[in-house]
């Protein structure tokens, strides 16, 4: 008999980072679900269960590697993150937002055809990005320019952009 409420496996690796230690984990088929940073508000931990799987994620240490040392503009890596249907449009969103660049959480409500008044749903779906780094919700201001909040902490979403050039 096999138990209808048995979780999927969660595999994971860690790579170290300028940022701290990475945590990436996935799922079975190899697509990543989730990119946390130490103290991230919201981000992940080992969980009872989980799986350790270095060479699963292999490709993607290797493109982070090369995004941190300046080397890669575009992750070329298979996501999955959970989340609703508007996150997952905010997410998505958050793709076309060029390296160097940045934008408003307003900007990202037209982009996705959200009302003016849908700004601070956008804002808590940013928030709530599960792949640091690699959905470039660092790359999200205040519509004054400010460095709004960011779940992996400030001073790291001055280090990316100031590795991107966008500050």
């Amino acid at each position: 008999m096999s138990d209808q409420n048995a979780q999927p496996t969660v595999y994971y690796a860690t790579f170290p980072s300028p940022l701290g230690e990475l945590l990436l984990t996935g799922d079975a088929g190899g697509a990543l679900t989730s990119l946390s940073v130490p103290g991230q508000k919201g981000g992940r931990s080992v969980g009872e269960g989980w799986v350790r799987d270095q060479t699963r994620f292999a490709e993607a240490g290797r493109q982070l590697a090369a995004y941190f040392a300046g080397e890669l503009k575009e992750f070329r890596l298979e996501l999955r993150p959970e989340g609703t249907e508007f996150r997952r449009r905010v997410w998505d969103a958050l793709d076309d937002v060029p390296y160097g660049a940045t934008t408003t959480y307003g900007e990202v409500a037209a982009r996705i055809g959200a009302s003016r008044a849908a700004v601070r749903a956008v804002g808590g779906a940013v928030g709530a990005n599960p792949l640091l780094v690699l959905r470039p919700c660092h790359r999200v201001i205040g519509a004054d320019g400010s460095l709004t909040g960011y779940a992996g902490g400030l001073e790291r979403k001055v280090q990316l952009l100031t590795l991107e050039g966008g500050i």
